[in-house]
C-alpha cells in the first residue's frame, strides 16, 4: 500500500492506494478545522474503527497515522510540498537532509509550506523506518520558457532564486495526462480554480507559462489570496502595517473575502444578492479572463481551454462567464452540457474547444512513490 499526505494549514487528507491500483484510492479521510474542532470524513471501508482525534496538526497525526499503519501494511508514504524552489525538478526521497532544505523555503510559502514539512518531520521522528517521497507543486513548471521565469529586476535576485516558479503542478500534470484521451489540442490553457487558483499554459502537454510565480500569491485573484498587486501598494502599506500583517492582509484578508465581505467561498458569493458579492464574482471572472488572453498571446494561439478543481468543476456559471469572454475568438459553448457539467463542453462549431476534467493530485503521488519504492 501506498499512503498519501496532502496536508494543509487547517486540513488534511490522506489517501490509500494499491500499488497496482493507483486510479483511486482504497480509503481516503480528511480532516477538516484540525486547529479548532477537527472534522473527520471517511470514503471506503475500514477493518477497524477510525481514532478519536485530538485538537491541532500534531494531535491529528499521532491518532490518525498510528491507525492506518496498524490496519494495512504501507509500503511508503507520498507528500505533496508546494515549493521544491530551485534545488527540486521531481520527486524525491525524504532524508533529514531534505527537509532542512525544504525547511528554508518556508518564507516562499508560508501558508502551505511548513504544513507540508511537518508530517514529514513526524514520521522521520516517529516511525524512522517508512519510507517517504516528496512530490512537488512547482516542479511540472521546470519546462516553462526561460523568460517567463523573470522578474525584471537586477540579475543576482534571479540567481539567488528570486524568480517565477509556478504551483499547482500535481494537478496540471494530471491533466496533462489525461489531455491525449480528449484532444488533440496542442495549445491548451488549464485553469486550476479553487480556493487557491492558477492558469497554466501548456504546449504539447508540458507548462510553457502559468499566472503563479514566486510565491502562490501572484496570478489570479482567489478565495482569500489577492493574486497580482502592483508592488507599489505593498511599498504603501508599510507605511502603515509590519510585514506580518501584510502578509495576512494579503494571504488571509483578500480575494474573494476582502473584495465581498461576505465569504470566499464561491458557493455562497453566487447565491448572495449583496451587490458586493457580485462584484466579487465579477472581478474573479474578469482577471480570468484577462490572463487567459495575455496566456493565449504567449502560446501564439489558445486550441482548447480546460476547466478543474473544485469551482472549475462545479460552478457552471463561473466555466459560462469565462467562456463568454473569448466569444469574439469563436468559442460556442454548449449550454446543456455545460450545466451538466459534461467533460466535452464547445460545441462542434467552436473554434475553441471547451473541457470539464476532475482533477487528480493524489494519484499523481501515489504513482510517483510507488516507482521510487
Amino acid at each position: 500500500m501506498i499512503l498519501v499526505l496532502n496536508a494543509g494549514s487547517s486540513s488534511l487528507k490522506v489517501s490509500l492506494y494499491q500499488k497496482d491500483l493507483l486510479d483511486a484510492p482504497k480509503i481516503s479521510v480528511q480532516v477538516d478545522s484540525l486547529t479548532t474542532q477537527p472534522v473527520l470524513k471517511i470514503k471506503g471501508e475500514s477493518p477497524t474503527p477510525a481514532p478519536s482525534l485530538g485538537v491541532g496538526h500534531e494531535a491529528v497525526l499521532s491518532a490518525l497515522l498510528p491507525w492506518f499503519f496498524h490496519t494495512w501494511p504501507i509500503a511508503a508514504i507520498g507528500h505533496r510540498v508546494v515549493h521544491g524552489g530551485v534545488h527540486f525538478a521531481d520527486p524525491v526521497r525524504v532524508t533529514p537532509q531534505i527537509l532542512d532544505t525544504l525547511e528554508t523555503l518556508i518564507p516562499l510559502a508560508p501558508l502551505h509550506q511548513p504544513h507540508n514539512v511537518f508530517p514529514m518531520r513526524w514520521i522521520h521522528d516517529h516511525i524512522p523506518k517508512k519510507k517517504q517521497v516528496a512530490c512537488f507543486d512547482t516542479a511540472f513548471h521546470r519546462t516553462q520558457t526561460p523568460l517567463a521565469t523573470w522578474f525584471a529586476l537586477p540579475r543576482r535576485y534571479h540567481d539567488q532564486g528570486v524568480q517565477r516558479y509556478g504551483f499547482h503542478g500535481l494537478s496540471y500534470q494530471y491533466i496533462a495526462q489525461q489531455l491525449p484521451t480528449i484532444t488533440q489540442a496542442s495549445r491548451v490553457i488549464v485553469a486550476h480554480l479553487g480556493n487557491g487558483a492558477s492558469l497554466c499554459a501548456m504546449k504539447d502537454g508540458k507548462s510553457y507559462d502559468t499566472t503563479m510565480g514566486f510565491s502562490a500569491l501572484d496570478g489570479l485573484m482567489m478565495g482569500t489570496r489577492s493574486g497580482s498587486v502592483d508592488a507599489g501598494v505593498i511599498l504603501h502599506l508599510l507605511h502603515e502595517k509590519t510585514p506580518d500583517q501584510i502578509q495576512d492582509i494579503l494571504y488571509k484578508e483578500s480575494g474573494l473575502l476582502g473584495v465581498s465581505g461576505i465569504s470566499h467561498d464561491m458557493r455562497t458569493l453566487l447565491e448572495s444578492t449583496d451587490p458586493h458579492a457580485g462584484q466579487a464574482v465579477d472581478l474573479y471572472v474578469y482577471r480570468i479572463i484577462r490572463d487567459m488572453g495575455a496566456l493565449t498571446a504567449a502560446l501564439g494561439g489558445c486550441e482548447a481551454i480546460v476547466f478543474t478543481a473544485g469551482i472549475g468543476e462545479n460552478a457552471p456559471v463561473i466555466r459560462q462567464r469565462v467562456c463568454a469572454g473569448f466569444a469574439f475568438a469563436g468559442l460556442v459553448l454548449d449550454e446543456e452540457a455545460n450545466a451538466r457539467s459534461d467533460v466535452r463542453l464547445h460545441q462542434a462549431s467552436s473554434k475553441i474547444e471547451v473541457y470539464c476534467l476532475p482533477t487528480n493530485e493524489e494519484s499523481i503521488i501515489a504513482e510517483a512513490t510507488a516507482g521510487m519504492v
